[in-house]
């Protein structure tokens, strides 16, 4: 079987993922002795040995609806969102005195990955409705990275997952180098997945009980501070962009 917890699963947050993992196994009665943190997420999030996983709702509304389960939806308390929802905040070098998306059109625009909401989807959406163009497209492979091209001068912006640029705040010198220049609109958050032949309501439920059990340090590393469930509906309603053109 695999679980693994991979979408907030920074260094520094490692020990507390394999707490709530552990406090979840303990709960649900089996399962994989330790997250799996290696190997290609798509193996993961289709494989039928796939107990639980959590994705971001691109992928689910593109490949995966229909071929896994919604177990939850994470609350992180972000401001200006509802329950259960987050949304993509822009980011430029504080330097740069950057004070509107205005000034950034044309820009060079740093992004993880075509298929992600927060960093692609969410931002290009929010872009077009202002009639707004990115400049040259770069891309990075991850949110820590984006912000790092930014940071480091490779792009004049990007946009990243607010629960993501909290923690990066957090634990790497980013937010010192970085600001928010603008937020997008909130979408349904990351959602938690198993496969089809897994009990889904059983998992949330150990899931439930498995963070309530936590430590306040550990509540307080993970920022997460609810679980939710959210119909399939409120993510395939979510407007998806034209793919980049590198």
């Amino acid at each position: 079987m695999i679980a693994s917890l991979p979408m907030y699963d920074l260094p520094a947050l490692h020990s507390a993922n394999d707490l709530f993992w552990q406090a979840i196994r303990a709960t649900l009665g089996h399962g994989p002795a330790a997250l799996t943190r290696t190997g290609d997420l798509w193996d993961h999030w289709q494989s039928p040995d796939l107990l639980l996983s959590q994705t971001c709702g691109f992928p689910y509304r593109a490949r995966l609806h229909g071929h896994v389960q919604l177990v939850a939806t994470p609350d992180f308390g972000l401001p200006d969102c509802p329950a259960g929802h987050y949304n993509s905040v822009f980011v430029a070098r504080r330097t740069d005195r950057i004070s509107a998306l205005e000034d950034l059109a044309g820009k060079r625009f740093a992004f993880n990955e075509p298929m992600s909401q927060s960093g692609w989807a969410a931002p290009k959406v929010h872009l077009d409705s202002l009639g707004l163009a990115h400049g040259p497209l770069i891309q990075t492979g991850g949110h820590a990275l984006s912000a790092a091209a930014v940071a480091e001068g490779r792009a004049d912006f990007a946009a990243l997952d607010a629960q993501t640029w909290r923690l990066l705040t957090r634990h790497t010198p980013l937010g010192a180098a970085l600001g928010v220049v603008a937020q997008t609109a909130p979408t349904p958050a990351l959602p938690y997945i198993t496969s089809l032949t897994q009990d889904a309501e059983a998992l949330f439920a150990a899931m439930s009980t498995a963070l309530s059990t936590l430590d306040s340090a550990t509540q307080d590393a993970l920022g997460l501070k609810a679980l939710i469930t959210l119909p399939s509906q409120d993510y395939l309603a979510v407007a998806t962009p034209k793919p980049p053109q590198l």
